[in-house]
């Protein structure tokens, strides 16, 4: 399955915190304000706009260059649309300000569109480095990182948590644990943790989701849907790391449809599980499947495609599986980190050392951050203790 919503969503986390970039916002949204009006005000030269033209393709093709960085080239293909789309928006923007007033016109910026602008441009700041060769050349390349993956995973064990607590059969403490295991994914997305709904509904926010939901994982609609839940709930990365580190070699898990960069990436995750599978059983990468299956009910609801009372039970099925195979949010969110490597390491992502670090930071957030900050949903929200098991006497 294609997946790379994770690194995506933390450009689109600009979308739910407009108000910590509303400065610089505000400084962007003037300087096109006062184009805007001069423009209005008399038609730029030929060669003014021959010279502009030619800044902006300059900036694009600087854009495409970054996001190169990011993305491998597939997820550079999926992108392409997106881009095109927004330098759209952007153009639309523009000829609105011209025609408005100043007060319109940042009104109209720090509207709901600026989310999705202001998202495209924390994408591009995320790295601004030169070339560099690709990273499953460099035979150092995976030792650093699970040198990164451990280090992070220590720094996660070493947070604070309160003492898991008894949760009753029924009641709203399975249905807020429910919501909460999608809270990585949702904290790099900028989404609420308050409800079911992960969004306002309003047209822009949803066909954010939309977009992420389509192209970073396939899924068309309600059928696609339930498919990929089931698949995470009853298989998913539980099977693959169990798969991989019970074969003798990598070339017993490959087939003659591989070719030579598929070849590569099965190693890759097939020296991850060996490293690894003394230490972790198979059950430990339940935090990777059912965090993002609990995202994915949330963003099926939150687009119509299945019920409340459908996700609902999906999450109460989720939050079950949870709790009999980990122990803490704490190991939730190692669990988070360890299946997200193997997934990068299949996927031969080279921003896989930040990639680590952001889910790091959103689970440190989660346990520690305050609710001014719109965190620490995680220390307000205990880990279900085992329930006690009665014998009659």
């Amino acid at each position: 399955m294609f997946d790379i919503n994770e690194i995506r969503k933390r450009a689109q986390q600009a979308s739910g915190q407009a108000a910590a970039y509303m400065e610089q916002a505000l400084e962007k949204s003037g300087e096109l304000t006062s184009r805007a009006q001069i423009s209005a005000a008399e038609p730029a030269p030929a060669a003014s706009a021959a010279e502009a033209e030619a800044q902006i393709n300059a900036n694009r093709r600087r854009q495409v260059e970054i996001l190169g960085q990011l993305f491998d080239p597939a997820c550079m293909a999926h992108m392409e649309s997106g881009q095109a789309l927004l330098h759209g928006m952007v153009q639309e923007q523009a000829a609105a300000a011209a025609a408005a007033a100043t007060e319109q016109v940042l009104g109209r910026l720090l509207g709901e569109d600026m989310g999705v602008i202001a998202a495209a441009l924390e994408t591009l700041d995320l790295e601004d480095g030169g070339e560099e060769e690709d990273p499953a050349l460099d035979p150092a390349w995976e030792q650093r990182l699970y040198a990164v993956l451990e280090a992070a995973m220590a720094r996660l064990e070493a947070l604070p948590e309160p003492e898991p607590v008894p949760y009753p059969k029924d009641g709203r403490n399975w249905a807020r644990f429910g919501i909460l295991l999608s809270g990585i994914v949702s904290k790099l997305n900028g989404h609420s943790l308050d409800g079911m709904d992960v969004e306002e509904h309003v047209p822009v926010l949803e066909q954010q989701v939309v977009s992420i939901v389509r192209r970073s994982w396939g899924i068309g609609g309600r059928s696609d849907l339930l498919d990929t839940i089931r698949y995470l709930a009853q298989e998913g990365y539980i099977l693959r790391y169990q798969r991989y580190a019970g074969a003798a070699a990598p070339e017993e898990l490959m087939d003659g449809d591989m070719d030579g960069e598929d070849r590569a990436s099965a190693a890759r995750a097939w020296r991850f599980a060996q490293r690894y599978k003394g230490r972790y059983a198979p059950g430990f990468m339940a935090g990777w499947d059912i965090g993002r299956a609990a995202m994915l009910a949330r963003w099926g609801c939150y687009l119509g495609w299945i019920t409340e009372g459908e996700a609902s039970g999906i999450l109460w099925d989720l939050s079950q599986k949870a709790a009999g195979e980990l122990h803490s949010w704490r190991e939730f969110a190692q669990s988070y980190l360890f299946g997200g490597l193997m997934w990068k390491l299949l996927c031969g992502g080279s921003s896989a050392e930040s990639y680590l670090g952001y889910l790091a930071d959103a689970a440190t957030d989660l346990l520690t951050g305050t609710p001014e900050q719109e965190g620490g949903q995680w220390r307000a929200c205990p880990w279900p203790a085992p329930r006690k098991i009665g014998f009659a006497g």
